[in-house]
């Protein structure tokens, strides 16, 4: 794998010069329970944590990340039809990246910030060291592309090309063009008296010039292409499974459009705007207001880059640059062949069994029997644990939603909501509640970033229901997800907890791997309804939390104070371990904090998705340490924390990556696992990781990735087929447990 560019790889610690000594510092906060430090710990270290040189950028190791994830396109043992979905996926993650966080970085510059990240780099140089990143992936996609393009032509799927048609076809083309797409095109005329046409973000466009017969002067105008909202990017041609691009139909119709002229040219473009448009929630007076603002401000934000087709004219793709004031050098790139490859999701849903994955149907929990009711189920069992996408979302969170809102004696449900389905049962089962004269309290995240405008009109249909709504906290994100249940049981009312590490998101429940846990333990419960209350008012005095751990306030702290404790416990008897499952590590304490770990000689297991600062097996630094990235059929998206604690073991599952804006601006929850069956099924998570000969990707001290690959006589499975392997056995062992004829 190509490394992040601008990192170099880093010498052994017998060459490392440092500008000072710096000392192992430890936290103050004092972890609840087991074993405590008996002094902090002093000890010189050679190294000087605070040197730039041992931490990873944020930006390029994510794009790092997408290298991993465009090779799954590239690995001959992934379906063909799959190749062809990771290309969209990392098509549409390089255009995320580019709104936000080349956005982001394009504003500090623009406001004059030149302040240098943790790993020494200013904003510019983020940048352009970026960009380089970027079209070095753009170039592979490409090559991917072409390769699997023409193994799905050996298949019968075929993209054509308009030029090479039987005249046949483009008749039927032309057919289709007039009945379906003409209507809805609005050609846009780019001269003295026309002021330069809006171009909303992710918009394919044709730049048209062309000129009257007997003139010689051009005129230039604009066509947007209308992909989406039911017209499709990939036109069938013929019988088969024959395509054309909808752009090469416009363009090679362009007559009906401007009737009587001369078509000189017609190229092509896009645009990429700026997401980042926050305004300051505490001078709002309706936060909803502004957030529909910003909305609106994002679709006109400044655009950061443009995309242009191979062989655009100069003046042309100067004047473009110019208009849409862009640095022509930098910020245009120019595309050889399609634009706009994340609209190959279409092409990746075709009906071809052998060409996906096979199929993946989640199977029940074999603890919550459907002839039983749930609440009944979880009062027995005390706690169970969810792991999603193995086990089935909708007859587990869905069905504990559902019964909840139909039970009557249920007396209240509150929820916290970062994303979700539109028209989901999510939903439905809130207003069903509602209806049903229960309490509902939803606390609604607006600003989940591209999902604005969705939570928006959700929390209009659920204020219509008479669901209280509420937004959290004044500058802080509500990223936990939580459910509570007050249900009136023979003992009196008794509380239902569900936490998750993922979005309570029918569609992507089924491609995330999250971690979900029902309980009814009265100390959760109680920490629970200590954290609604907090939501809902934004009081924090003298909440004591005896169990559940939130962001901003404890869990940074009970993590910090439990990665010292585990120094300590080493130094006393050794054994220390650390295992860490999370989609990022960014924060500068918790990398500090590993690292002085390692250099105490405690084990620690790092199994981060995307980002990563710390650079793992530098000799004297992070020898103890490992990080791997899962790179397969499903996202990785569950957080678990294991501390080995002297052997009085301790597990927690988290909404929260180790990233400072999860830790410091957002409410986060880190809630502990304790039943041996669940910690069990933990437990094996973290062994599949280790055993993955296929999807794992070990990470090097210079941020490149080296794909594990299996040897003679070792298992080619993924962590992703293990994983649903362990779920179908799971229950099949309980339904045989079931059948047994009971013991005399």
């Amino acid at each position: 794998m190509a490394k992040a560019k601008g990192e170099k790889p880093v010498k052994a610690a017998a060459g490392v010069k440092p500008a000072k000594a710096g000392k192992a510092k430890v936290a103050k906060a004092k972890p609840k329970g087991g074993p405590k430090p008996k002094q902090p710990v002093t000890e010189e270290s050679p190294f000087d944590l605070s040197e730039s040189r041992w931490y990873l950028n944020r930006e390029l190791t994510w794009l790092e990340f997408n290298r991993r994830v465009l090779h799954e396109a590239m690995d001959e043992r992934t379906p063909l039809l799959e190749r062809l979905k990771f290309i969209a996926i990392v098509s549409s993650n390089l255009d995320e990246f580019t709104m936000k966080r080349i956005g982001g970085l394009k504003q500090q510059i623009g406001a004059g910030l030149h302040e240098l990240t943790l790993d020494g780099r200013s904003p510019r140089q983020q940048v352009l060291e970026c960009n380089t990143s970027v079209r070095e992936i753009e170039t592979v996609k490409r090559e991917a592309f072409r390769v699997v393009r023409e193994l799905l032509e050996a298949k019968g799927i075929v993209i054509e090309s308009y030029d090479t048609l039987a005249p046949k076809d483009k008749k039927q083309l032309r057919e289709h063009y007039y009945k379906n797409i003409y209507p809805l095109l609005t050609p846009q005329s780019i001269d003295p008296a026309h002021p330069f046409p809006f171009i909303s973000n992710l918009s394919l466009n044709l730049l048209v010039t062309l000129r009257y017969p007997k003139s010689r002067e051009h005129s230039l105008a604009r066509v947007k292409v209308p992909v989406g909202l039911g017209t499709p990017r990939f036109i069938r041609v013929g019988k088969g499974d024959h395509f054309v691009p909808l752009e090469q139909v416009m363009m090679n119709n362009l007559d009906m459009l401007f009737p009587g002229m001369l078509i000189v040219s017609c190229e092509i473009f896009r645009v990429t705007r700026n997401a980042n448009t926050e305004k300051d929630e505490e001078e709002a007076d309706d936060l909803m207001s502004m957030i529909e603002s910003e909305l609106k401000e994002r679709k006109f934000a400044p655009i950061v880059r443009l995309e242009i087709g191979a062989g655009m004219e100069p003046v042309h793709r100067g004047r473009l640059a110019a208009e849409l004031e862009l640095d022509e050098e930098n910020d245009v790139f120019e595309v050889p062949g399609m634009l706009a490859l994340r609209d190959l999701f279409e092409m990746s849903r075709l009906d071809y069994p052998r060409l996906h994955d096979p199929p993946h149907h989640p199977v029940d929990h074999p603890g919550l029997p459907a002839e039983r009711n749930i609440f009944h189920t979880i009062r027995d069992l005390g706690s169970l644990l969810l792991q999603h996408p193995y086990v089935s979302f909708s007859t587990s969170v869905e069905r504990f939603l559902r019964e909840a809102a139909n039970d009557p004696k249920v007396r209240a449900i509150k929820m916290t909501l970062y994303r979700t389905s539109i028209q989901g049962r999510i939903i439905d089962a809130l207003v069903q509640a509602a209806q049903n004269g229960k309490q509902v309290a939803v606390v609604v995240e607006l600003k989940a970033r591209f999902d604005e405008a969705t939570n928006i009109h959700l929390a209009e249909v659920m204020e219509e229901a008479g669901i209280h709504v509420t937004y959290g906290v004044v500058g802080l994100k509500t990223h936990c997800k939580v459910i509570l249940v007050v249900r009136q049981d023979y003992t009196g009312l008794k509380r239902y907890v569900h936490i998750g590490t993922g979005n309570y998101h029918t569609e992507t429940a089924r491609i995330y791997s999250d971690i979900g846990l029902i309980t009814c333990d009265e100390v959760i419960a109680q920490d629970v309804t200590e954290l609604f209350n907090y939501l809902t008012t934004g009081f924090t005095a003298k909440r004591n939390y005896q169990s559940v751990m939130p962001a901003p306030k404890l869990l940074k702290k009970a993590l910090l104070s439990r990665i010292e404790r585990e120094i300590e416990l080493h130094r006393q008897s050794g054994g220390g371990w650390l295992q860490f499952k999370m989609n990022a590590l960014e924060d500068g304490e918790i990398v500090k904090a590993l690292y002085q770990a390692s250099m105490a000689g405690v084990k620690v297991d790092l199994y981060v998705r995307d980002t990563c600062r710390l650079r793992p097996g530098v000799p004297g630094l992070s020898d103890h340490i490992r990080v791997v990235s899962i790179v397969g059929r499903f996202l990785e998206h569950a957080r678990i924390y294991y501390f080995r604690n002297g052997g009085a073991e301790e597990y927690f599952i988290s909404s929260a990556d180790a990233m400072k804006r999860n830790l410091e601006a957002r409410v986060e929850v880190l809630c502990p696992v304790t039943a041996p069956e669940l910690t069990v099924e933990l437990r094996a998570i973290f062994d599949c990781y280790d055993a993955d000969r296929r999807s794992a990707w070990d990470m090097r001290p210079d941020g490149s990735y080296l794909q594990r690959q299996p040897v003679e006589g070792e298992s080619g499975e993924g962590t992703h087929q293990m994983l649903i392997a362990q779920a179908q056995k799971r229950l099949k062992d309980a339904l045989k447990q079931k059948k047994k004829p009971l013991q005399k």
